[in-house]
């Protein structure tokens, strides 16, 4: 009997849920960070005076066990104390900052560098892994600058430029061009902009119409690490807190499972009609339709055909359906004063989830309050793989103010972003609409396997995961024999699938022939998939609509995505004849 019964592309279990309105965050980003401890380094008499970093992967964090296994694997335990001299010449400042570089790296590591990044035995994940481990040793370098003596600020600021001379090179890298609009005055932005700091905010953006992307926030001087590029103050942040002033409060809170995020949802298709109200410059900002794949229309829909988004879509749709008939007419027809059934329609109803889902953001507020909000101005700030702004989350207590502080530089004129998490494509064309500029490293396509349980390695847990997935091979450095540009838990777990000896990565005879039906069952997978998903060069794109094209756009995508596994499939295959034909028989 063979071991794979069927392999097939799974079914993302995502929650469509306005209780939990998918929202961009990272107030939690530093959650797993690392402690900073002032004492003298043990072996004073050679070393002289210095300090230590205390530097510890958390108990908490959810991939303890692999992180854990691949600081071990390095040398390193999950708390490591990194001595720092009081002079550091060039080679011990390199030896210190890659030091920190190694376990910084695989503490900030994310579910899918952690699956994917094994293959290639290199230190360097990502751009976005090696961004948020230089920025975490530059807070505990900031933090460690208050209590050091005079000549131990110099090894600091020495080991402060090195970091800063790596985030520089690497937004250089990473930067990507845009082009403003000319014509586009976006004199209602402007007046929202002086309306924020009339009210105490303050910008070093201009709002300005982006080729590609809508409006967008553009620097106007340079910005280096550390600046704040944005800050609103918590009095004009819309939150929960305005609708426990209104009527409809009472009415909502008795509603068995109305969630706080529901009851602001519901306020804004009110609040945006309210002539006196006080955020009447921010909706006027706000467009007439939001373009996600919420409003995907029918003929959007079924050229999604054949791929997860048209499943992912069509159960959103479904759940926002039975929700809002849940609420209405109902609630029209009980406080029809409070609920104007011509302010809470279908379409009004799918205009504020779109509203909410798009522009919301989770803040941590002064008083230990994590609230769902939209942000005046903020919500101009655009997605990008390679974002200036990452950590933002956190109303500061000092100011009361949400700042939105750079982690790379942003020179003048380019457009300043900032990212809304690690989403994959199908979610941002879902709740966003729209695919991000470059490879997306979270473009993934999970697998669902009816296979037997397979024994897990209970001393290797790098390798034992509870779901897998692919993305495009091109992403990988490493397409040779055994590896193929495939994640090696994948692999893993489908050579352990097929036979239970321990798999050596040689030319021994039983491993390639493993190998060569594990590539063979991928290759069938995938050659369906790549027939579901059909030729998408047979719509007329040219006078196609916004939705359809964008459709058409992700599924190009997801064809490059099984493209590239296909390719390396058969890349492999070849490969293992070839050492197979070398290898005598018996």
């Amino acid at each position: 009997m063979d071991w794979l019964v069927c392999c097939h592309i799974g079914s993302l279990s995502s929650i469509y849920a306005i209780l939990k309105i998918c929202v961009h965050t990272y107030v939690h980003a530093y959650q797993h960070m690392c402690i900073v401890k002032h004492f003298s380094c043990d072996n004073t008499a050679e070393m002289g005076d210095g300090y230590s970093i205390f530097i510890e992967l958390s108990d908490d964090d959810p991939f303890f066990d692999k992180k854990k296994r691949l600081l071990s694997d390095r040398g390193f335990g999950v708390k490591e104390i990194v001595c720092i001299k009081s002079s550091l010449g060039p080679d011990s400042l390199s030896a210190t900052l890659n030091q920190l570089l190694q376990i910084a790296r695989i503490i900030r590591l994310d579910e899918v560098e952690l699956y994917f990044g094994q293959a290639d035995g290199e230190e360097f994940y990502s751009s976005r892994n090696e961004m948020e481990a230089l920025n975490l040793i530059l807070s505990l370098i900031k933090t460690s600058f208050s209590s050091q003596v005079h000549m131990q600020m110099r090894a600091l600021q020495d080991l402060r430029n090195a970091i800063l001379n790596r985030i520089h090179a690497l937004g250089a890298k990473d930067k990507v061009e845009s082009k403003m609009d000319i014509n586009y005055k976006c004199d209602k932005e402007k007046r929202l902009v002086q309306w924020a700091e009339n009210n105490g905010g303050k910008t070093r953006l201009q709002i300005a119409y982006i080729e590609g992307a809508g409006r967008g926030a553009i620097a106007m001087e340079d910005l280096e690490v550390g600046d704040i590029a944005l800050e609103i103050p918590a009095s004009i942040i819309i939150s929960e807190d305005l609708v426990h002033k209104t009527d409809m409060y009472q009415i909502l809170a008795k509603i068995d499972g109305m969630s706080s995020e529901t009851m602001s949802l519901l306020w804004s298709m009110k609040e945006k009609y309210n002539c006196n109200s006080q955020f009447k410059i921010y909706f006027d900002t706000l467009p007439e339709n939001f373009n996600t794949g919420l409003s995907f229309g029918v003929e959007a829909i079924m050229a999604l055909d054949g791929t997860l988004l048209f499943e992912e879509i069509m159960q959103a749709k479904e759940h926002l359906h039975l929700r809002y008939d849940e609420l209405f007419p109902a609630l029209s027809n009980e406080h029809p004063d409070i609920f104007p059934p011509e302010l809470y329609t279908w379409e009004q109803f799918l205009w504020a989830c779109e509203l909410w889902y798009s522009n919301s953001m989770k803040i941590l507020f002064a008083d230990g309050k994590l609230r769902t909000c939209l942000i005046p101005v903020g919500g101009f700030l655009n997605h990008s793989l390679h974002p200036h702004i990452v950590h933002y989350g956190k109303v500061d207590s000092a100011t009361n103010s949400l700042k939105f502080p750079l982690s790379r530089p942003c020179t003048v004129g380019e457009q300043c972003c900032l990212s809304y998490g690690n989403f994959s494509g199908s979610h941002l064309i879902t709740f966003y609409g729209f695919l991000p500029q470059g490879d997306n490293p979270y473009d993934v396509i999970p697998l669902d396997f009816d296979v037997d349980q397979v024994d897990s390695i209970e001393d290797c847990p790098l390798y034992n995961w509870s779901s897998h997935m692919v993305r495009g091979t091109w992403l990988s450095n490493n397409q040779n024999i055994f590896y193929y540009g495939l994640p090696l838990p994948l692999l893993d777990y489908l050579r352990r699938a097929r036979s239970p000896m321990p798999f050596s990565k040689s030319s021994i005879q039983s491993d390639l022939e493993v190998d060569k039906e594990v590539l063979e069952d991928l290759q069938s997978t995938f050659n369906d998939l790549m027939e579901n998903l059909g030729d998408t060069d047979l719509v007329d794109r040219e006078n196609a609509s916004w939705d359809v094209k964008l459709a058409l756009e992700f599924k190009e995508m997801q064809r490059r995505i099984v493209s590239s596994i296909l390719t390396s499939c058969s890349t492999g295959v070849k490969m293992v004849e070839y050492e197979l034909s070398k290898c005598k028989p018996g």
